[in-house]
């Protein structure tokens, strides 16, 4: 049935001081519903205290609520034929009609139709409210940036509108208040809930230089952002958009249902006018209308594809058309980019060979403190490993830098060395130090050489690490009956060959042009693979729109990554793959419980209302029931993915700027030596 977009005794629009547009909010008649139903059961009461005496006070009453009850019922069925349709909002009028001009031979009749209209509005009601609750976590998305900001300009601080702030602005935002645009941070740090955006659990701490989300809620420390998108741009309302827009497109087996409705009333038409001709029972004929409102039918796919999409953009998962879902149920092949995919797309330490009577400790702090001052991805890793294991570092002096080579400086007023084999020799550093290296640079190892006047104190493997989840999350998807899983990438065989390893992946292949991607998946399409493939979505734009199914990984402030693949992760977890593999497949296993409830709900109903089995009361009571249980059974899958989700992540905690020092893997137990 149809009746719950057309229930509103009014509409109006206004403006979202969120966002500057405008939202059409529809009311339902819930207090003239009450009214309706206490008329009704006014009429029962007075007959009950005053027997056949109050016949007249107790008709009225009925016919005052059945009224009061089918007025919204019957506008809703004028309005779809002022639009030249012809839908089961048709059934409930005609059934209430019946009921209503059958009163003229008794008080009962008039009750009748108030009861059946009450249930028919209640079952609405409760369905769109039900409805309503499962989209509260996407709608809830344009409330999450704040109205106001605090602009600092050169007068000082001031407030203004949201929607007045523009690139380039610096604007201040305090503990425990929701950032009002994408930006970069300026000074200040603090951490950061950003589980709306990304879906992560846990807070991120942010420094200066480091980019925050409209939405994402400050916990601790004043900070100042310069705006980099605003409005209607910033990454939350690109995200809000999408899920919204997906939630209007409609899988093929919807269109097809869309398709044959307009031949489903005119059937129920004629078997009511069998009914008629053959029992001449006119309660018959309403409780067969009734029964035949294929609410349960109609809702089994849109409810359950509305609590499937609350569940995966809670957990940062971008679906911008419902028929993705039903997609991922068929996956049954990945192929995987290496970089920023797999692996974190950071160099990071995985080595430290210091030579005889130098300390893992001492080589690390030697070599962090001399590349302070560096921009050079080394250097960021060697400080980040220098932090971790609580190593303190020396300011260093006389700093100088050849890109590409290495860096010379003054530590502890003695001259430090550090960078490529070659660059030591260059400077004078004679002995034969690369005898000790027992890594092969071509499988993805980075090699810099440290020495202190003149003589060398070890050498320090860096190299891209795979993600910490990347091998259960291959696992998972494994176990959910993935058949083949490769990853493709343009870095080296031997590199490609050491990551796949590491991560349990079979199939590896390296020296790839994105050309040779997008040639390797439509190879395995070929072989009847259905392909999803996930990649950064930016580089890897080729490759996503080759498969199936697109995934572009970390598209959090990426505009390009939201639109070039068909899903999006807004953060870099990989276990969210094998979560969206499990929910499309509940949700295909919900949809089609639901389709099987509602069949045999409209056919048991008719051949029950057709031989008396059950009047209209009772058929509208069942109405009610069924719909309401196929709403709740698809609201199940709303709570899909709660293991993602620790309830201390939506508590504010105060936490300090930076992690508490930790050992590295691998690097920890020599430091400790």
């Amino acid at each position: 049935m149809q009746v719950t977009s057309l229930l509103s005794q009014h509409e109006h629009d206004e403006s979202c001081t969120s966002c500057g547009h405008e939202h059409s909010h529809v009311v339902l008649p819930l207090k003239q519903t009450l009214l309706g139903l206490i008329l009704v059961l006014n009429s029962y009461f007075v007959g009950w205290c005053f027997g056949d005496t109050a016949t007249p006070v107790v008709a009225a009453s009925a016919m005052a609520g059945a009224i009061v009850l089918g007025i919204p019922i019957m506008i809703a069925a004028i309005k779809d034929l002022r639009r030249g349709l012809l839908t089961t909002n048709e059934l409930v009028a005609l059934a209430v009609l019946a009921s209503f001009a059958f009163g003229a031979t008794g008080k009962g009749n008039y009750q009748e139709a108030g009861i059946i209209a009450f249930f028919m509005l209640l079952g609405q009601i409760i369905e769109t409210h039900t409805a309503e609750g499962a989209r509260a976590s996407i709608e809830s998305l344009i409330k999450l940036t704040p109205t106001k900001a605090r602009r600092i300009t050169k007068q000082g601080e001031e407030e203004v509108a949201t929607k007045d702030l523009a690139v380039g602005d610096i604007i201040r935002v305090r503990p425990g208040d929701n950032v009002a645009a994408d930006g970069i941070i300026m000074n200040g740090q603090g951490s950061f809930n950003q589980a709306n955006i990304t879906g992560e659990s846990l807070p991120v701490d942010k420094k200066p230089g480091d980019e925050v989300f409209a939405g994402t809620q400050n916990l601790t420390g004043a900070i100042e952002i310069r705006v980099t998108r605003a409005g209607q741009d910033t990454t939350l309302g690109k995200v809000r958009e999408l899920i919204l827009a997906a939630e209007k497109t409609k899988l093929p087996l919807m269109r097809i249902i869309d398709q044959y409705m307009g031949f489903y009333t005119p059937l129920v038409l004629v078997i009511g006018a069998l009914v008629w001709a053959f029992t001449g029972d006119l309660s018959r004929v309403i409780a067969v209308f009734i029964v035949a409102c294929p609410c349960a039918f109609i809702l089994a796919t849109p409810s359950a594809m509305v609590a499937a999409l609350s569940a995966a953009a809670r957990l940062g998962i971008l679906i911008k058309n419902v028929g993705d879902i039903e997609l991922a149920a068929k996956i049954n092949a990945f192929v995987f980019d290496k970089t920023g995919t797999l692996t974190t797309g950071k160099l990071a330490v995985s080595r430290l060979a210091p030579s005889d009577g130098t300390t893992p400790a001492e080589l690390l702090r030697v070599a962090a403190s001399a590349e302070k001052y560096s921009n050079h991805p080394t250097a960021k890793a060697l400080a980040q490993l220098a932090s971790e294991a609580g190593v303190p570092l020396a300011e260093p002096k006389d700093f100088s830098e050849t890109a590409g080579r290495g860096i010379v400086a003054q530590i502890d007023g003695v001259k430090i060395i550090v960078g490529r084999a070659q660059w030591l020799k260059d400077n004078g550093v004679a002995e034969d130090f690369i005898k000790s290296v027992d890594l092969n640079e071509t499988e993805g190892f980075s090699l810099i050489f440290v020495a202190r006047n003149g003589k060398s104190l070890g050498w320090i493997g860096l190299q891209d690490q795979t993600r910490n989840e990347a091998r259960a999350a291959l696992a998972d998807l494994k176990a959910c009956g993935v058949r083949r899983i490769a990853m493709v990438s343009g870095d080296r065989q031997p590199v490609a060959t050491r990551v796949a390893k590491e991560i349990g992946c079979e199939e590896a292949i390296g020296d790839c042009l994105p050309q040779d991607k997008v040639e390797f998946v439509r190879a395995m399409k070929a072989k009847g693979y259905r392909v999803a493939v996930v990649g950064d979505g930016v580089n890897d734009a080729p490759a996503l729109a080759a498969g199936d199914m697109g995934i572009a990984m970390g598209a959090a402030g990426s505009e390009v990554a939201i639109h070039s693949a068909t899903l999006a992760l807004m953060n870099n977890d990989l276990q969210r793959l094998p979560f969206l593999i499990r929910l499309s497949r509940q949700t295909r296993s919900v949809i089609n419980q639901n389709f099987l409830f509602g069949i045999c709900f409209v056919i048991g109903g008719l051949v029950l209302a057709a031989m008396k089995y059950i009047n209209p009361i009772v058929a509208a009571m069942l109405h009610v029931v069924g719909s309401m249980l196929v709403v709740f059974n698809s609201a199940r899958l709303v709570r899909q993915g709660e293991e993602f989700d620790p309830h201390q992540a939506v508590t504010i905690e105060v936490r300090p700027p930076t992690p508490a020092p930790t050992p590295a893997p691998k690097v920890a137990p020599q430091l400790a030596a």
